[in-house]
Protein backbone atom coordinates (compact mmCIF):
# COMPACT_ATOMS: atom_id res chain seq x y z
CA UNK A 1 0.00 0.00 0.00
CA UNK A 2 3.08 2.26 -0.08
CA UNK A 3 2.75 5.22 -2.24
CA UNK A 4 -0.80 4.62 -2.48
CA UNK A 5 -3.07 8.14 -2.26
CA UNK A 6 -6.13 7.23 0.11
CA UNK A 7 -8.39 9.89 -0.65
CA UNK A 8 -11.65 10.72 1.32
CA UNK A 9 -14.99 9.37 0.07
CA UNK A 10 -12.59 8.19 -2.98
CA UNK A 11 -12.47 12.60 -3.99
CA UNK A 12 -10.43 14.39 -1.70
CA UNK A 13 -6.25 13.71 -0.89
CA UNK A 14 -5.07 14.12 2.82
CA UNK A 15 -1.82 14.59 1.34
CA UNK A 16 -0.70 18.64 1.66
CA UNK A 17 -3.50 19.24 4.27
CA UNK A 18 -1.69 20.69 7.26
CA UNK A 19 -3.01 22.27 10.41
CA UNK A 20 -1.17 26.03 11.11
CA UNK A 21 -2.18 26.04 14.74
CA UNK A 22 0.44 24.37 16.17
CA UNK A 23 -1.35 24.32 19.43
CA UNK A 24 -3.92 21.94 17.70
CA UNK A 25 -1.75 19.86 15.77
CA UNK A 26 -1.89 16.98 18.23
CA UNK A 27 -5.67 17.16 18.07
CA UNK A 28 -6.67 17.51 14.37
CA UNK A 29 -6.27 13.51 13.25
CA UNK A 30 -5.63 13.53 9.37
CA UNK A 31 -5.18 9.98 8.91
CA UNK A 32 -5.83 8.92 5.38
CA UNK A 33 -9.18 7.08 5.07
CA UNK A 34 -11.98 6.23 2.65
CA UNK A 35 -14.59 6.25 4.71
CA UNK A 36 -13.86 7.31 8.24
CA UNK A 37 -15.72 5.14 10.72
CA UNK A 38 -13.89 4.07 13.71
CA UNK A 39 -17.10 2.00 15.40
CA UNK A 40 -16.79 3.55 18.52
CA UNK A 41 -13.42 1.90 19.33
CA UNK A 42 -12.33 5.64 21.12
CA UNK A 43 -15.08 5.81 22.99
CA UNK A 44 -14.26 4.30 26.33
CA UNK A 45 -11.10 5.62 26.52
CA UNK A 46 -10.31 9.49 28.01
CA UNK A 47 -9.07 11.59 25.58
CA UNK A 48 -9.16 8.95 22.75
CA UNK A 49 -11.11 10.85 20.41
CA UNK A 50 -8.50 12.31 19.05
CA UNK A 51 -7.47 9.80 17.49
CA UNK A 52 -10.55 10.00 15.49
CA UNK A 53 -10.22 11.28 11.55
CA UNK A 54 -11.57 15.39 11.96
CA UNK A 55 -14.36 14.37 9.52
CA UNK A 56 -15.59 11.48 11.30
CA UNK A 57 -15.56 13.84 14.79
CA UNK A 58 -17.59 16.61 12.27
CA UNK A 59 -20.17 14.15 11.19
CA UNK A 60 -20.49 13.15 15.00
CA UNK A 61 -21.76 16.22 15.91
CA UNK A 62 -24.06 16.14 13.48
CA UNK A 63 -26.09 13.58 14.65
CA UNK A 64 -27.12 16.15 17.61
CA UNK A 65 -27.08 19.58 16.25
CA UNK A 66 -30.12 20.98 17.75
CA UNK A 67 -28.41 20.57 21.47
CA UNK A 68 -27.52 23.67 23.08
CA UNK A 69 -26.47 24.11 26.27
CA UNK A 70 -28.10 21.86 29.04
CA UNK A 71 -31.07 21.19 26.18
CA UNK A 72 -32.37 20.82 23.08
CA UNK A 73 -33.15 24.32 21.63
CA UNK A 74 -34.13 22.88 18.17
CA UNK A 75 -35.45 18.92 17.93
CA UNK A 76 -32.90 16.82 16.13
CA UNK A 77 -34.39 13.26 16.83
CA UNK A 78 -34.35 12.56 13.52
CA UNK A 79 -30.36 13.13 12.93
CA UNK A 80 -29.35 10.79 15.47
CA UNK A 81 -27.22 7.74 14.59
CA UNK A 82 -28.00 8.03 10.52
CA UNK A 83 -24.04 7.91 9.70
CA UNK A 84 -24.88 7.18 5.90
CA UNK A 85 -26.72 10.12 6.42
CA UNK A 86 -24.32 12.33 8.08
CA UNK A 87 -21.09 11.24 5.51
CA UNK A 88 -23.95 12.14 2.27
CA UNK A 89 -24.29 15.93 3.86
CA UNK A 90 -20.70 16.32 4.24
CA UNK A 91 -19.76 14.64 0.68
CA UNK A 92 -21.88 17.13 -0.90
CA UNK A 93 -21.13 20.23 1.59
CA UNK A 94 -17.14 19.46 0.38
CA UNK A 95 -18.31 19.22 -3.05
CA UNK A 96 -19.71 23.11 -2.65
CA UNK A 97 -16.76 24.13 -1.23
CA UNK A 98 -14.79 22.50 -3.80
CA UNK A 99 -16.65 24.47 -6.70
CA UNK A 100 -16.39 27.63 -4.84
CA UNK A 101 -13.26 27.70 -3.87
CA UNK A 102 -11.22 25.49 -6.08
CA UNK A 103 -9.26 24.21 -3.16
CA UNK A 104 -9.00 20.90 -0.94
CA UNK A 105 -12.28 21.04 1.04
CA UNK A 106 -10.50 18.81 3.57
CA UNK A 107 -7.84 21.91 4.23
CA UNK A 108 -10.60 24.44 4.31
CA UNK A 109 -11.90 22.07 6.61
CA UNK A 110 -8.74 22.41 8.95
CA UNK A 111 -8.73 26.28 8.29
CA UNK A 112 -11.86 26.34 9.46
CA UNK A 113 -11.90 25.07 12.45
CA UNK A 114 -8.69 26.90 13.44
CA UNK A 115 -10.36 29.76 12.98
CA UNK A 116 -13.51 29.16 14.75
CA UNK A 117 -11.89 27.40 17.52
CA UNK A 118 -11.92 29.83 20.98
CA UNK A 119 -9.02 31.03 22.86
CA UNK A 120 -10.09 32.17 25.99
CA UNK A 121 -13.68 31.49 27.78
CA UNK A 122 -15.23 32.65 31.11
CA UNK A 123 -15.54 30.42 33.89
CA UNK A 124 -18.00 31.26 36.71
CA UNK A 125 -17.17 30.04 40.42
CA UNK A 126 -18.59 30.79 43.78
CA UNK A 127 -16.39 32.13 46.68
CA UNK A 128 -17.28 33.47 49.76
CA UNK A 129 -21.11 34.48 49.16
CA UNK A 130 -20.26 35.77 45.93
CA UNK A 131 -19.92 34.58 42.52
CA UNK A 132 -16.83 35.46 40.27
CA UNK A 133 -15.94 35.08 36.61
CA UNK A 134 -13.09 34.57 35.67
CA UNK A 135 -11.30 34.44 32.02
CA UNK A 136 -9.40 31.15 31.39
CA UNK A 137 -7.16 29.98 28.99
CA UNK A 138 -9.23 27.10 26.71
CA UNK A 139 -7.30 23.71 26.47
CA UNK A 140 -6.79 22.41 23.19
CA UNK A 141 -8.73 19.35 22.66
CA UNK A 142 -11.97 21.80 24.19
CA UNK A 143 -11.11 23.98 21.40
CA UNK A 144 -11.41 21.61 18.86
CA UNK A 145 -14.57 19.86 20.05
CA UNK A 146 -15.98 23.83 20.83
CA UNK A 147 -15.58 24.79 17.10
CA UNK A 148 -17.31 21.51 16.08
CA UNK A 149 -20.04 21.99 17.97
CA UNK A 150 -20.61 25.29 16.64
CA UNK A 151 -20.19 24.39 12.99
CA UNK A 152 -22.91 21.83 13.45
CA UNK A 153 -24.99 24.35 15.67
CA UNK A 154 -24.93 27.01 12.97
CA UNK A 155 -25.58 24.22 10.34
CA UNK A 156 -29.30 23.15 11.45
CA UNK A 157 -29.56 26.96 12.65
CA UNK A 158 -29.76 27.73 8.71
CA UNK A 159 -31.34 25.09 7.33
CA UNK A 160 -34.17 24.49 10.23
CA UNK A 161 -37.69 25.38 8.76
CA UNK A 162 -36.17 26.22 5.41
CA UNK A 163 -35.38 25.78 1.88
CA UNK A 164 -31.56 25.55 2.42
CA UNK A 165 -30.31 21.75 2.45
CA UNK A 166 -28.04 20.67 5.31
CA UNK A 167 -25.60 20.04 3.02
CA UNK A 168 -25.80 23.57 1.59
CA UNK A 169 -26.08 25.39 5.03
CA UNK A 170 -22.88 22.98 6.01
CA UNK A 171 -20.31 24.37 3.45
CA UNK A 172 -21.94 28.19 3.61
CA UNK A 173 -20.94 27.49 8.20
CA UNK A 174 -17.19 26.10 7.17
CA UNK A 175 -16.49 29.13 4.29
CA UNK A 176 -18.01 31.84 6.88
CA UNK A 177 -15.22 30.38 9.58
CA UNK A 178 -13.00 29.56 6.64
CA UNK A 179 -13.01 33.63 5.67
CA UNK A 180 -13.70 34.87 9.39
CA UNK A 181 -17.00 36.27 8.76
CA UNK A 182 -19.37 36.48 11.95
CA UNK A 183 -22.18 37.08 9.44
CA UNK A 184 -21.83 34.02 7.70
CA UNK A 185 -20.48 31.29 10.52
CA UNK A 186 -22.19 30.76 13.63
CA UNK A 187 -18.66 29.26 14.69
CA UNK A 188 -16.67 32.28 13.94
CA UNK A 189 -19.12 34.65 15.71
CA UNK A 190 -19.15 32.46 18.75
CA UNK A 191 -15.56 32.31 18.89
CA UNK A 192 -15.34 36.41 18.54
CA UNK A 193 -18.06 36.41 21.43
CA UNK A 194 -16.39 34.50 24.04
CA UNK A 195 -12.92 35.71 23.63
CA UNK A 196 -14.82 39.29 23.79
CA UNK A 197 -16.65 38.29 26.72
CA UNK A 198 -13.11 36.77 28.67
CA UNK A 199 -11.74 40.33 28.07
CA UNK A 200 -13.99 42.15 29.90
CA UNK A 201 -13.85 39.83 32.83
CA UNK A 202 -10.07 40.45 33.15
Amino acid sequence: MAGVDIKLFNKWSFKGVKVDDRGLEAYINLKPMIYPKSGGRYAKQQFYKSKMNIVERLANKLFVPGHKGKKHKYTSGHCVGKTLNAFAIIDEAFEIIHKRTGQNPIQVLVKAIENAAPLEEVITYQKGGIFVREPVVTSPQRRVDLALRHIAQGTYQKCFNSKKSAAEALAEEILGAYNKDPSKSYAYEERVRREKEAASSR
